[in-house]
C-alpha cells in the first residue's frame, strides 16, 4: 500500500495534465480556426462582399501602407494568395531589395566573375526578381493541380447532393475529404457563406481568388440552378465530363507541340552552352570580341535576338483551349 500510493498520485497528476493540455491545444486549435474563418472574410478586398472585420491601419506595416498608395498591394496580396504561400506583400518587396543587394555584394566579392560591363546590373536584375518569379511558378503549379482536382471534386458533390445532402454541407464534406489546394479553397468557401456571407458572394469569392475558366463555369452553373432551379447534381455531373473533354483535348495539343517545346529549349540554350565551352577549350578565342566595342554590341544583340525568339516561339506554340 505504502508503495502503490505514490504510484497512484503520479499517475492521478499525470492524468489531470493530459487533460488540462488536452483542453488549452483544443481551445487553441479552435481559435485558430475561427481566426483563419474570419480572416478570409476579413481580407476580401471586392465591394459589396461581406466584410466582418475591418483593417486596422494603425497596425499595418509601413511597407505596406506604401504599397496600397502605388495600387500595387491589391495584386500582390492576391498573387500572394493564389501562390499558397504564407508571405506578405512587405516581405516580398524585403527579399526583392535583399536581391539585388546581394548582387552588388557578389559583385564586390568576386570582381573576376562581374568584369563584364552590363553583369553586376542583370544579376540584380535576376535576383530581385526571383521571388516574383518563384510566386509565378508556385501559383501556376497551384492551379494546375486545382484543376486537376476539380472534376472529382464536382463528382463528389454531385454524388452528396444525389444522397439527400444540402449543397453547403456537401461542400462542407468535400473541404474536409479533399487534398489541397482544392480542400483549401472549398473550405474557404464554406466559411465564408457559413459566417453569413451569401452564397453567390462566397462563390463570387471563390471565381476571384482560382481564376481558372472551369471554376466560372461553376460558379456559373451554381447561381443560375439557384435562380431557375433544376437538378444540380446532374449539371455538375454534366460539368464534370466537360471539364475531363477539355484536358483530354489539352492533353492532344501538349503532345503536337512538344516538338516546337523541344525545339525552344534547344534552341535558346545552344548558343549559350557553345560559348561557355568555346571560353573553356579557348579562352583568349572570344576575349576580342569582349574588349572590342562593337563585339559588346554584337554579344548584347545577340542576347536580346535570343530573348525575342524564345518569346516568338513560346506565343507560338503556347494554344489555349
Amino acid at each position: 500500500m505504502p508503495v502503490s500510493l505514490p504510484l497512484f498520485l503520479v499517475l492521478f497528476t499525470w492524468v489531470l495534465l493530459s487533460i488540462a493540455l488536452g483542453l488549452k491545444f483544443y481551445e487553441w486549435w479552435r481559435k485558430r480556426e475561427m481566426s483563419a474563418m474570419l480572416r478570409t472574410v476579413a481580407d476580401d478586398p471586392v465591394p459589396g462582399r461581406a466584410q466582418l472585420l475591418r483593417d486596422i491601419a494603425a497596425k499595418r506595416p509601413q511597407l505596406e501602407v506604401w504599397l496600397e498608395h502605388l495600387a500595387l498591394l491589391e495584386k500582390t496580396k492576391k498573387l500572394i494568395q493564389q501562390a499558397g504561400v504564407a508571405w506578405t506583400p512587405g516581405g516580398l518587396l524585403l527579399m526583392t531589395a535583399g536581391g539585388a543587394v546581394a548582387a552588388l555584394l557578389l559583385s564586390l566579392a568576386l570582381p573576376a566573375l562581374f568584369a563584364f560591363t552590363g553583369t553586376t546590373a542583370a544579376a540584380a536584375v535576376f535576383l530581385a526578381a526571383s521571388p516574383y518569379l518563384y510566386l509565378r511558378r508556385k501559383r501556376t503549379r497551384r492551379l494546375a493541380a486545382f484543376e486537376e482536382q476539380f472534376p472529382e471534386a464536382l463528382d463528389f458533390l454531385a454524388r452528396s447532393m444525389r444522397a439527400g445532402h444540402a449543397f453547403t454541407i456537401s461542400l462542407r464534406m468535400a473541404s474536409e475529404d479533399l487534398p489541397d489546394p482544392l480542400g483549401l479553397e472549398f473550405r474557404t468557401l464554406f466559411n465564408e457563406q457559413n459566417l453569413g456571407a451569401p452564397l453567390d458572394t462566397a462563390l463570387y469569392n471563390l471565381a476571384d481568388r482560382v481564376p481558372l475558366l472551369d471554376v466560372r463555369f461553376f460558379v456559373s452553373a451554381v447561381i443560375l440552378q439557384k435562380q431557375t432551379g433544376g437538378n444540380l447534381g446532374e449539371i455538375l455531373t454534366r460539368l464534370g465530363q466537360v471539364i475531363r473533354e477539355r484536358f483530354r483535348l489539352k492533353g492532344q495539343v501538349k503532345a503536337a507541340s512538344a516538338h516546337g517545346r523541344v525545339t525552344a529549349l534547344v534552341l535558346t540554350i545552344l548558343p549559350a552552352a557553345t560559348a561557355i565551352l568555346m571560353m573553356m577549350a579557348a579562352p583568349t578565342y572570344l576575349m576580342s570580341m569582349f574588349n572590342d566595342p562593337d563585339g559588346k554590341k554584337l554579344i548584347a544583340g545577340s542576347i536580346a535576338a535570343q530573348i525575342l525568339g524564345q518569346l516568338v516561339i513560346r506565343k507560338i506554340i503556347r494554344i489555349k483551349v
